[in-house]
């Protein structure tokens, strides 16, 4: 999959069936914002009006594949109302972002679906990138099986563990005994993403290693296809993806010790559904924030992760509450004072 940024349509309509690959393929298109919803407001700083605006200039978003239709909504909402503004966003995977575009100063903003890296933060150091952590929604990362799958509607972490670590089972039946003698084909988020390194720390832990018997990858359709044809696949993923594909296939529930939990924006919201439920960032850079047009984007950022219509509706994960974004937003305007 390309590296290089591409524009993109928002909406969950991109979601369905084709997942970060069919967003590149209509690259170039936008589409107009369904309504403000909930946390649209312009807060201190923010962008108000339409069409044609003072702002111009060019903004580039690299990063986590699972916050690329936030960033993607989000964009096409800001350039409707700020045309002279031309921004791309590229789903190049979490580290693949931070390693390749923005520590070495290639990118105004990268996505992540986990804290940047120690060894993230001293490349950017070496580079002399200083960034600025921003909270933009939380996901209820979801494995799924085929919908002809009839053994198991639900597993623990140890059985996850067991699919999913090197050393692991390799049949069905290793897991359960009850469950087919048939092999396991999985699907999963390549090493660069974001979306494996905390599949990797909640689920396999220290002890383990991630199985490289798997078909990986950063395109989230890839994963939805393989699973849906695949009678015994088995794969992971954003909860966007499902939310936008539920005939297509079955998510499983998780037992963490209390029951089994259904992934959902509410099981998300409420800290039920463990350990899977994760937050997601973006981190602009600080020296990009001097510039007005990239300093207006990232407040409306923070703003709209409080737009519930558009982050839980249309995309499917949990917005801020407009206390947090209020905070973030503060945050965020102290480091624009810092640079401005």
């Amino acid at each position: 999959m390309t590296d290089k940024p591409t524009r993109g349509i928002s909406r969950r309509r991109f979601l369905t069936g084709t997942g970060a690959a069919g967003a590149i393929a209509l690259a170039g298109c936008t589409e107009g914002p369904s309504g403000s919803g909930d946390g649209g407001g312009s807060g201190n700083g923010g962008s108000s009006g339409s069409g044609s605006s003072g702002l111009s200039g060019e903004i580039t978003i690299t990063g986590s594949s699972t916050v690329y239709p936030v960033a993607v909504a989000v964009a096409n909402r800001f350039q409707q109302e700020h045309d002279g503004v031309d921004i791309s966003v590229s789903p190049t995977g979490s580290g693949g972002g931070f390693s390749n575009h923005f520590c070495v100063g290639n990118a105004e903003f990268n996505n992540a679906s986990r804290p940047i890296k120690s060894e993230e933060e001293e490349l950017c150091s070496e580079n002399g990138i200083e960034y600025h952590e921003i909270n933009v929604a939380t996901d209820a990362l979801t494995v799924i099986v085929n919908n002809e799958n009839d053994w198991v509607d639900c597993m623990t972490p140890d059985q996850l563990r067991q699919i999913w670590r090197a050393d692991g089972a390799s049949q069905w039946s290793d897991v359960d005994s009850s469950w087919p003698d048939q092999p396991i084909n999985r699907f999963g988020a390549a090493d660069t993403s974001g979306t494996f390194d905390y599949f990797n720390e909640a689920i396999l832990g220290e002890e383990a290693n991630h199985t490289s018997d798997y078909e990986a990858t950063e395109q989230d359709n890839i994963i939805l296809q393989g699973v849906q044809q695949d009678q015994y696949g088995i794969g992971y993923f954003g909860f966007a993806y499902y939310q936008g594909n539920t005939d297509s296939v079955k998510a499983l529930g998780i037992d963490d010790g209390s029951g089994c939990v259904k992934p959902s924006l509410q099981t998300a919201k409420e800290g039920s559904y463990q350990p899977l439920s994760r937050p997601l960032f973006t981190y602009p850079r600080k020296s990009a924030l001097a510039e007005e047009h990239v300093a207006e984007f990232a407040r409306y950022y923070v703003e709209q992760s409080a737009n519930s219509s558009l982050i839980a509706d249309e995309i499917g994960y949990v917005p801020k509450t407009q206390e947090t974004m209020q905070s973030e937003l503060d945050a965020l305007n102290s480091v624009i004072d810092e640079v401005q």
